[in-house]
């Protein structure tokens, strides 16, 4: 640190609130060395910045929401940036495409885990965070940096993208391959930039014509005097998916007719390109909202403040004041369509990765079942506290009557009594949609003439059947029903509440809403990026000993900013 700029810029920054960045150097020094990044950078070449350096403008950058212009406009004119990253106060900082480069340079090196992976180790190093305790992790919809197009629009869009990356490409080709003149006035101006007719038979005769134009420009690309490396162009493969994805072509009398698929011809929402520009982004569907994008998934510790005292022999950042803060340990992006449930084990994957695993998991409905309660707790010793489905029997749903939980199951016997008495006859092992079951039947010549047959079964003429699932994956699921009826379990479990404060201050703090970049590992980049801010942000708030800010405006005025600024 040189001793000017340390000087001057306590100086000043006596006279208000301490700054972030400061107060991240103060705490916690040297967060980022060059060493750990040094797989992304050759050790030959002309000079460039410190990759350290620019790990933490960047984790700053988003911890002010700023442009990769502003940012390097703040290392360039800001004496906190200055402090922070331990330069003169003359230094000329640096141009903003660095910080572009910087970050390809980790998604090609699959470094996107980097930055939070060096903050988290520091932190444990602190007793900040560590394993066993409580987290809890929550998701939500994060909308790409393109454009919301219909069939129509993407399949202009899509060959006009196509077009441009040719004339660039292979501009002499393709004035001989298609009409240069008539395609120029079709597909020049970008989709969204005029309005396409409201008649649908119209709309249905462009649509075809779309695809024609698609088809013809596809055989010319592959035609055995075409160059070869054409085919290969990203531009050229994304238009030959869009094409059969989205349109086929029939041998009629006539010769070959361009179709459009129907909806139900279509493929899985999950394989279905949504833009042409970024081939990750796919179609979501959440509480009735559609989106076009990606999900993130946020974990954070939520212990008690009695719960986080740190082990003997580590020592907490001293003149901290208040409840320890609650810490982003994971951060986890999909694509839209990736369901909560399949993201149950890789989150837990992660936090194993990080010797971050809690001892209690505070997750909703749509993380859990019954099958993943068990395994999260047998292959990774962690209690997941979630509700789980109740009983869809009849019975059950109506509130009358005979449900499973009337029955008493004999495992080792494999046999089943109902309530007044009489055994099953029937246990048999099957499969249903996919998983492992069990099927129990009662003989219809016992359940005939039941007096009370009109409550245990809707059946006219057979006996009653239950469907249970093995036994080790039954016990747990009504154990957990039978939990979550509970009003101190009710309690306890408004824990995971709090994520939903944490998903707001992503979005309010870091703009963790919508994508910055094209692709998943950018956005995924960003993600983790935005969490080490978040985490840094909360770290400030803990440091001076007042409650952490929630909003933008409140964030923004600690640092000494606006919003207008």
């Amino acid at each position: 640190m040189p001793e000017l700029t340390a000087q001057v810029a306590r100086a000043v920054a006596a006279r208000g609130p301490y700054p972030l960045a400061m107060r991240v150097r103060d705490e916690l020094g040297e967060l980022f060395s060059d060493t750990e990044f040094a797989e992304a950078f050759e050790a030959r070449g002309r000079p460039g910045w410190s990759p350290g350096q620019l790990a933490l403008v960047t984790v700053l950058q988003f911890a002010e929401n700023l442009t990769d212009r502003a940012a390097a406009h703040r290392v360039r004119y800001g004496m906190d940036l200055k402090y922070a990253l331990g330069l003169e106060l003359d230094d000329p900082g640096f141009d903003a495409s660095v910080l572009s480069e910087f970050r390809t340079r980790l998604v090609e090196h699959g470094m996107e885990e980097k930055v939070l992976d060096l903050l988290l180790t520091a932190l444990k190093d602190r007793g900040l965070v560590k394993a066993g305790g409580r987290q809890r992790t929550d998701s939500t919809r994060v909308l790409a940096a393109v454009r919301d197009l219909n069939r129509l629009e993407l399949a202009g869009e899509t060959l006009r993208a196509t077009l441009e990356v040719l004339a660039c490409a292979a501009p002499d080709w393709l004035m001989q391959a298609v009409s240069v003149r008539e395609w120029a006035e079709r597909y020049g101006p970008r989709i969204h930039s005029w309005h396409p007719p409201a008649s649908t038979s119209k709309r249905e005769e462009m649509a075809l014509a779309y695809g024609r134009d698609g088809f013809a420009l596809l055989e010319a690309v592959h035609a055995p005097d075409a160059p070869a490396w054409l085919r290969e162009l990203p531009a050229v493969q994304v238009l030959r998916t869009m094409w059969v994805q989205n349109y086929h072509r029939a041998v009629t009398v006539a010769g070959a007719e361009v179709k459009r698929r129907e909806s139900k011809d279509l493929p899985p929402g999950r394989l279905r390109l949504a833009s042409p520009y970024d081939t990750d982004a796919r179609y979501g569907l959440k509480q009735g909202s559609w989106w076009t994008g990606y999900k993130v998934h946020i974990s954070e510790s939520c212990d008690e403040a009695d719960d986080r005292d740190a082990p003997a022999g580590q020592a907490t950042i001293p003149g901290a004041d208040g409840p320890p803060p609650r810490l982003i340990t994971s951060i986890a992006t999909t694509d839209a369509t990736v369901t909560d449930a399949e993201m149950t084990e890789p989150v837990h994957h992660m936090l194993a990765g990080r010797g971050l695993l809690p001892a209690e998991h505070y997750l909703d409905s749509g993380y859990a079942s019954a099958e993943l309660i068990v395994g999260m707790k047998k292959n990774f010793g962690v209690t997941l506290v979630t509700p789980v489905l109740m009983n869809s029997s009849p019975q059950a749903r109506a509130g009358a009557g005979f449900d499973r939980t009337a029955f008493t199951i004999d495992w080792e016997k494999r046999q089943a009594t109902c309530p007044r008495g009489d055994t099953s006859t029937w246990w048999s092992p099957a499969s249903q949609r996919g998983t492992k079951a069990i099927v129990i039947k009662f003989d219809k010549e016992t359940c005939r003439p039941c007096p009370v047959r009109d409550q245990c079964t809707r059946s006219k003429t057979g006996g009653r059947t239950l469907s249970l699932q093995p036994r080790e994956v039954q016990e747990v699921l009504d154990h957990a029903r039978l939990q979550q009826s509970d009003e101190q379990w009710r309690a306890t479990y408004g824990t995971r509440a709090g994520v939903e404060g944490t998903i707001h201050q992503a979005v309010a703090v870091t703009g963790m809403r919508r994508a910055r970049y094209l692709g998943l590992q950018k956005t995924h980049l960003e993600h983790v990026l935005s969490a080490a801010a978040l985490n840094l942000i909360r770290l400030d708030a803990w440091w001076n000993g007042h409650p952490l800010d929630r909003t933008r405006a409140s964030h923004l005025a600690r640092l000494g900013l606006s919003l207008a600024a």
